[in-house]
This record gives C-alpha cells, structure tokens and sequence, in this order.
C-alpha cells in the first residue's frame, strides 16, 4: 500500500527565534528549530553517500534559514547562514523530521555527546 503524500498548509520562518513552524493538510502542526533542521538536511555532506557515512554537525546552535526556496511542487530548498543551501527538503521528509523529532534529537545529542562536544545552548529542540 502506497504511503498517503503529505503537503504542507503554511510555512512560517521564526528568524528571531530561529523556528520553521508547518502545517500538514493531515492536521499535524510542527515547530522546528533551525538546529535541528540544519543538523538533519538531507544532503550528501549530512549524510553522506551511504549508510555509516553520516558526517555529525557541530556548533549549528545558532544557525538561522535566511531563505526558503521552493523546489517544484514536493519540496523546498533551505538556506542557511553558515552557507549551507544543497539539502532539498521534501514535504514527507519535514513531516518525517516532525513526527519522529524527539527521537532524532535525542538520537543527535547522543552522538554529540559520544564525540565529546557540549552544546553551548541547550535550547529546545
């Protein structure tokens, strides 16, 4: 059974505080932090080019989207300001990233912890 495609409602950047807040038509509702979305993009230089080859981002605390580009009609390409931009965000995998967020997150800071890095902000996620 094919999976129900998701599409987003509205798209809010919080650049003060640093949040994309979306919508769902399926009535889910997300606020990601720009950490969290920049530590997770799903390009090659986050998560390689294959399983075990994953690259763990460190001191993204305070990076902030500075656009947001749509990409066809499934997705949208994020910009950052540490220069980041090739990660292509669809719209299931930002509802991927919002259901699953405690478990990503808490899967992320674990890494960092494994590598020996402190977070300088424990800000929410």
């Amino acid at each position: 059974m094919a999976e129900k495609r998701v599409h987003p409602t509205d798209i809010k950047l919080h650049q003060k505080t640093r949040v994309l807040e979306i919508s769902f038509d399926d009535g889910s509702h997300f606020e990601l932090s720009c950490e969290y979305l920049r530590t997770h993009s799903p390009s090659a230089e986050v998560r390689g080019h294959g399983p075990g080859q994953e690259v763990l981002q460190l001191g993204k605390e305070d990076v902030n989207i500075t656009n947001i580009e749509p990409v066809g009609s499934y997705a949208v390409a994020l910009h950052f300001d540490d220069g980041h931009s090739t990660g292509i965000y669809s719209w299931e995998y930002l509802h991927d990233l919002g259901v699953n967020k405690d478990k990503y997150w808490n899967a992320y800071i674990k890494r960092l912890e494994q590598a020996g890095h402190k977070r300088k902000s424990q800000l929410a996620h």
